[in-house]
């Protein structure tokens, strides 16, 4: 069993709006955009990240907002919905914000015993507000919302899987331990985490396959400190029959990426080096940042891609 993985890293996802995205992400959930660059592979398209103050791992939605792109289907072999750790007692004020705002979905409920809020993001996207006691990580509060209501980071993930045995399995092997057991979920645990410590499993085996589109997450990342912990794990992994991808730079953080057993695509990602390796904290997410092999193409990308300020 390994035990390098600290809980999540970042969820990856797709709009087919760039300026709706960051409004939505920016002042509806009033998280912090933490960096502007562009996808490797697309660079005509965003890649845009939002978390606290500094980008700490566990606490970034990232999404790539693909223009005019169709919403996806929901089903198997995805992440449904995506939890947000919140503060107890801070569900009425975020009821209340969310409604008068004009977000659809909303629900009350409650899942192992936590109070929970769920909506729908702009493309359909399954997002929840979960009720954490004593969550230590610190808010981005310069969003316009008090530390007293404000996201503290990721509290889980729940992936639709026709079977969840084998993802289990995967899970456990990768340091989680199940937690417990109720109404056809399960929810498992990485000891020691950072926060963003909780996996959910969904076993829906009367349901078909996910399409991806918008609103659709095309990755979960989990966190790892640094390049000689991820390589323990990515050996590890390829011992045990994963394929999984050479080592990636993605400028703020190194990443692997292997298709689980379920469908569920995974990346391991480091902690390092950070989103303000070319950015003073002051200033994270406000300049148009390219990576190395598409900087020649700022005139052209500066004239396409959409301003996400109206």
């Amino acid at each position: 069993m390994l035990e390098q993985i600290k809980g999540l890293h970042h969820v990856t996802s797709m709009a087919e709006d760039a300026r709706t995205n960051n409004q939505f992400f920016t002042q509806t959930l009033g998280l912090r955009r933490v960096k502007k660059t562009v996808n490797f592979d697309s660079p005509d398209v965003y890649h845009l990240y939002y978390g606290d103050e500094t980008g700490t791992a566990g606490t970034v939605m990232t999404y790539f907002p693909f223009p005019q792109m169709p919403r996806g289907r929901a089903g198997t072999g995805e992440v449904g919905t995506t939890a947000f750790s919140v503060p107890q007692g801070s569900l009425g004020f975020w009821e209340g914000r969310l409604t008068r705002l004009g977000v659809s979905g909303l629900k009350r409920s409650e899942s192992f015993g936590e109070k929970r809020l769920n909506f729908a993001g702009p493309d359909g996207d399954g997002f929840a507000l979960v009720e954490v006691r004593d969550d230590p990580r610190t808010p981005w509060t310069e969003g316009g919302l008090s530390g007293d209501y404000a996201i503290r980071g990721f509290h889980s993930v729940a992936m639709r899987l026709r079977d969840e045995g084998a993802t289990a399995d995967l899970l456990k092997y990768m340091g989680y331990e199940e937690l417990d057991r109720r109404d056809g979920v399960t929810r498992l645990v990485v000891p020691d985490g950072n926060g963003a410590n909780l996996v959910d499993l969904e076993t829906l085996p009367g349901i078909n396959r996910a399409a991806q589109g918008a609103g659709s997450v095309h990755h979960v990342a989990f966190a790892v400190d640094n390049r000689e912990r991820q390589l323990e794990v990515r050996k590890a992994l390829m011992d045990t029959g994963y394929h999984v991808t050479p080592v990636i730079d993605r400028d703020y953080f190194w990443a692997i990426y292997f298709r689980t057993p379920g469908g569920v695509l995974f990346e391991i990602a480091t902690n390092e080096p950070g989103f303000d390796r070319d950015e003073d904290t002051a200033h994270l997410g406000e300049a148009l940042k390219l990576p190395q092999q598409h900087k020649h193409l700022r005139p052209i990308l500066e004239g396409h891609l959409q301003r996400l300020e109206a």
